[in-house]
């Protein structure tokens, strides 16, 4: 018995030095500590072990990772405390407002004079409160946009690699496997977890995300990868159980875990009536696991008629469409003429151009003739060219006569002369005949416009190395049957020489 319930015995029967008053100076006097400490043992050896049930209140999680909360009813409160170890451990995590049933020792808090319950175990208070938790849960995830339908992936048409997170013991994978060897052999990979119990929520939501940091890449085959390959479609499969057995597939981690898969994912928990959260974040949800499997992978024996009835299919639909166009072929060949008409046709158009063609290059030539002549009878006469050359050399000539004037600078006058003795060769009336050019003459003298020349006018046409006579033609191009032929130069009476007269080329 501790001294603190002595004590209160021996006042309770009126032993000596017990009561009130001058007789009681004989009680040992305790510190506040050790009737602190006193209490408390009185409390722990009291209550080692109780059962308390109430609602959660206050709940807070310290940065120790300690729990504290309290327990209360309609007419009283009991603290909670939960150590960081035993946290880790709890089926449940309290929240405020959960009915649950705490099991732990009594004790006190010497700090503040409370007593409080040291939480060990910690169960939800019925079925009701499950499923009122359940119902607040999907509420807050359901407003996080984690069950958004344009959240949800399509699953692959068929898998290369299929994952499965379940438990490595059961029917559960059996039934998986046997069906998808039914349906159409897969490569499995299992990630074995526990399915039900404290730690089956972080093992589960664990497994998830191990699948989905597997490298998208597969490594090649063979051991010294080291790495297994990337599914390409992840089952979460469970039998059917109790709520409370499927809880671990209610837990926030575990629905977290499925709405962040980037791998396409199938919920196959329970039987065909229970329903988990996780089938609310999968991109799917299967009644059953059997379900999952069938939905995971199509019936190749069904696959397999249906490819052949495309291949029928196709073979019947490309005979129709040969036949189509060897009608169609025939039908625009009866349209086509023969094609040796054709090569003859053409053949006959080719004869006719050549024809053309040379007739063409006669109509060139003689278009290009009367175009020379034309430009021909656009010359200057050549005495018009002289005078100009006169104009010309007037002012040098001057000038030459002055320098003349000027012995001093006669090397000076002579150089300028001969240069423009130079000048006036080049434009002199013979080289100007040598370059091509001709001279009309009429009748009546030297011809320079095209309007003088009348049908049947006798001309001369002098040129650099002669003459030729022609008869002028309407538009002013030589005709008539002298065409081409020389005609006899005119004869001219002739005139006394005047003694300025001096022959040509001797201007100065």
């Amino acid at each position: 018995m501790s001294d603190f319930s002595k004590t209160e015995n021996d006042s309770r029967h009126g032993e000596p030095g017990s009561g009130p008053g001058p007789g009681g100076a004989n009680l040992p006097v305790l510190s506040v500590s050790e009737m602190s400490q006193a209490i408390k043992r009185a409390l722990e050896g009291s209550f080692e072990f109780v059962r308390v049930r109430g609602e959660v209140s206050g709940f807070k999680r310290a940065a120790s990772g300690h729990l504290y909360f309290s327990l209360k009813d309609a007419s009283a409160v009991l603290d909670a405390v939960c150590w960081r170890g035993t946290a880790g451990r709890l089926g449940v995590a309290p929240e405020d407002g959960m009915e649950v049933i705490a099991s732990g020792r009594i004790t006190a808090y010497p700090g503040r004079s409370r007593y409080q319950i040291v939480i060990e175990r910690l169960e939800l208070a019925g079925e009701g409160a499950l499923l009122k938790l359940l119902e607040e849960r999907k509420r807050k995830l359901a407003a996080e946009g984690l069950f958004a339908e344009e959240r949800k992936r399509a699953l692959p048409y068929l898998p290369e690699v299929i994952g499965v997170v379940t438990s490595p013991t059961g029917a559960v994978i059996r039934d998986i496997l046997h069906r998808l060897a039914d349906r159409f052999p897969r490569h499995v990979l299992v990630w074995p977890v526990l399915v039900q119990g404290e730690a089956a929520a972080e093992q589960i939501a664990a497994a998830i995300r191990g699948f989905n940091r597997l490298p998208a890449e597969r490594p090649e085959a063979g051991p010294e990868s080291g790495l297994p390959p990337r599914p390409d479609l992840l089952i979460v499969a469970r039998g059917g159980g109790s709520l409370e057995d499927l809880w671990a597939f209610n837990e926030e981690v575990v629905v977290r875990a499925a709405a962040e898969s980037e791998i396409p994912l199938i919920s196959g928990v329970g039987h065909e009536t229970d329903t988990t959260l996780i089938d609310f974040a999968a991109d799917l949800r299967a009644p059953t696991p059997t379900a999952a499997a069938e939905l995971a992978v199509p019936v190749r024996r069904e696959l397999l008629d249906q490819v052949q009835e495309a291949e029928r299919r196709m073979g019947a639909a490309s005979q129709r469409l040969m036949a189509e166009r060897r009608v169609r072929v025939e039908g625009l060949g009866r349209g086509l003429p023969d094609p040796w008409r054709l090569l003859e046709e053409i053949s006959q158009r080719l004869d006719d151009r050549a024809e053309r063609l040379v007739n063409a290059a006669a109509n060139l030539v003689a278009r290009r003739r009367g175009r020379v002549a034309e430009l021909a009878a656009a010359l200057p006469h050549p005495r018009q060219q002289l005078g100009l050359a006169r104009e010309r050399l007037a002012a040098p000539a001057a000038r030459l006569a002055a320098l003349l004037d000027k012995p001093p600078a006669l090397g000076d006058a002579a150089g300028a002369l001969a240069a423009l003795a130079r000048v006036l060769e080049s434009v002199s009336y013979e080289n100007v005949l040598k370059r091509g050019f001709a001279v009309v003459h009429g009748p009546a003298g030297p011809i320079a416009r095209a309007a003088q020349v009348t049908p049947g006018l006798a001309l001369d046409i002098e040129f650099g190395d002669g003459r030729a006579g022609a008869v002028g033609a309407p538009g002013g191009a030589p005709g008539g049957a002298g065409r081409g032929a020389a005609v006899p130069k005119p004869k001219k009476p002739k005139r006394a020489k005047r003694p300025g007269d001096e022959p040509q080329g001797t201007l100065l």
